[in-house]
């Protein structure tokens, strides 16, 4: 999967404000061009790319940041929730007219995200595939747009009680 410049360039400057941080005394600071771009590999393959040459719990946690700050620049232009029973009626007729599934008014899933737990944590971030992860539940609409996404749930969680909560 790629991504064009242009669009990369517009995201960059989307959420450079909120993952861009400040030079230490001991380091230099990840640029949010490097955290934004390791963060899009992770999630096209699913690995944390030793290219980038950052220790792994450093990159998870900049992968949980960066979904975080894109969800929260791009929420209003594609994540927008039905907000009145009109706009429910009409997910739930996308549904009937274009999968023949009537009276749903979103499909559910989850996915799981392999990270390295943060010390101290036990069992928190333990999953049933026998490895540490976040999950990030989500609900489509007919069209397959995301309406809700929720980031950074721990692993332990089922997904009942991720849905619950």
């Amino acid at each position: 999967l790629r991504m064009n410049t242009a669009l990369f360039e517009n995201l960059l400057e989307k959420v450079t404000p909120i993952i861009t941080k400040q030079d230490t005394h001991l380091r230099q600071r990840i640029s949010p061009a490097e955290r934004l771009s390791l963060t899009l590999r992770h999630l096209a393959t699913e690995s944390l790319c030793l290219t980038f040459r950052i220790g792994q719990s450093t990159i998870s946690g900049i992968i949980k940041e960066v979904c975080t700050a894109i969800i929260h620049v791009l929420r209003e232009d594609y994540l927008r929730i039905p907000s009145c029973e009109d706009e429910w009626r009409v997910v739930a007729d996308d549904f009937g007219y274009r999968w023949n599934f009537y009276n749903c008014v979103g499909a559910m899933d989850g996915k799981h995200f392999k990270i390295d737990p943060p010390l101290q944590s036990g069992s928190l971030y333990y999953n049933y595939k026998d490895s540490c992860s976040v999950v990030l539940p989500a609900v489509v609409d007919a069209q397959l747009r995301f309406i809700y996404v929720d980031v950074g749930t721990n692993g332990r969680i089922s997904d009942t009680g991720i849905w619950n909560k």
